[in-house]
């Protein structure tokens, strides 16, 4: 390699290892007989040099009383930009979180970890925290001190949505939520949304009338038949459950509701999400790709000990109405 370079061993080390910095011109032909040769670097002598894995953690877990589909969305976006900056991904899925981040953290396998399913009161943030391995969530907990934390800001997409009835005339809405089981292991996104509904519409005066929606079939059907029956001149509708809103175009159908014209339809879901099950609901865009690149880009930055990186902080994102004509 180094003579394919035409320079010293100890150059195409720190062109890899970044660890001391070279000419624009000494990198491109480092980087040219990298190509040329088709060399790939030994991950462990990598490791040993450098003190680095070029691994990410990803931690989550798939529960029956989420809608795997959605959880899948963030899975992607965070492995793609892991490999655009050149970290291969490890996803566990144990279902002691805590014991398995202290084993991959105390046996050297990764340089930093990404949380995702990010409960109010975590078990595995005390044992991130000791590690000394940065960490980044997705997702809002109670206590965020020395951590990166990335979210959709869900009390303003409540906001925005019981706003957008509001303003075509809409006096009694429907809001269905993630299960109670959701709710009840403390993933505070569930909460948050469904607290800044009922408050927005109480200062607006509307009635709003929240249940807990299901995870899976025929639960997930047979729960929106009974809330649609429960109140008959509810005139919009606002799904915040990631598997009621892909079940919804198949019940609306067979009860013969039109809409606009019979009951007006919001919900959360990314563009990426109603493509894939085809749902033409006017929504808040929940924005998978961005928090995970900008998860993975955070924790890089913290990796790799960059001045940019800043501070720990707490990062919303804004939500975005994309009005498809479900409403009226």
């Amino acid at each position: 390699m180094a003579r394919a370079a035409g320079v010293s061993r100890s150059t195409v080390s720190y062109a890899l290892s970044g660890k001391r910095s070279i000419s624009d011109e000494t990198r491109r032909r480092v980087e040219e007989a990298i190509a040329r040769l088709g060399f790939t670097p030994h991950a462990g002598a990598q490791a040993l040099a450098t003190a680095q894995t070029k691994v990410i953690g990803l931690m989550l877990r798939f529960h029956e009383d989420e809608f795997a589909p959605a959880m899948l969305q963030y899975v992607l976006p965070l492995s793609d930009t892991a490999r655009e900056l050149g970290y291969d991904v490890l996803m566990v899925t144990d279902a002691d979180g805590a014991g398995a981040l202290r084993r991959i953290t105390g046996s050297g396998k990764v340089d930093g970890l990404i949380l995702l399913d990010v409960a109010h009161i975590d078990p595995r943030l005390e044992p991130l925290r000791a590690s000394g391995r940065p960490g980044v969530l997705v997702g809002v907990p109670r206590d965020t001190d020395r951590l990166d934390v990335f979210d959709l800001d869900f009390a303003a997409a409540a906001r925005v949505l019981v706003d957008h009835l509001q303003g075509l005339g809409h006096r009694e809405i429907i809001l269905v939520t993630p299960p109670r089981e959701v709710f009840e292991r403390g993933i505070s996104y569930s909460w948050r949304f469904r607290d800044a509904a009922v408050e927005r519409a109480r200062e607006l005066g509307l009635v709003l009338h929240a249940h807990h929606g299901e995870a899976r079939q025929p639960a997930v059907g047979e729960s929106l038949n009974a809330v649609l029956d429960a109140h008959p001149t509810a005139t919009a509708l606002i799904v915040h459950n990631d598997g009621s809103v892909a079940a919804l175009p198949m019940v609306l159908h067979r009860r013969g509701v039109r809409v606009p014209e019979d009951l007006s339809v919001t919900s959360l879901y990314s563009q990426e999400f109603g493509r894939t099950f085809s749902l033409p609901y006017t929504a808040v865009e929940t924005s998978p790709r961005e928090l995970g690149r900008l998860a993975v880009r955070q924790l890089v930055g913290r990796i790799q000990d960059r001045d940019e990186v800043g501070p720990h902080r707490v990062h919303f994102l804004p939500p975005t109405l994309i009005d498809r004509g479900s409403t009226a």
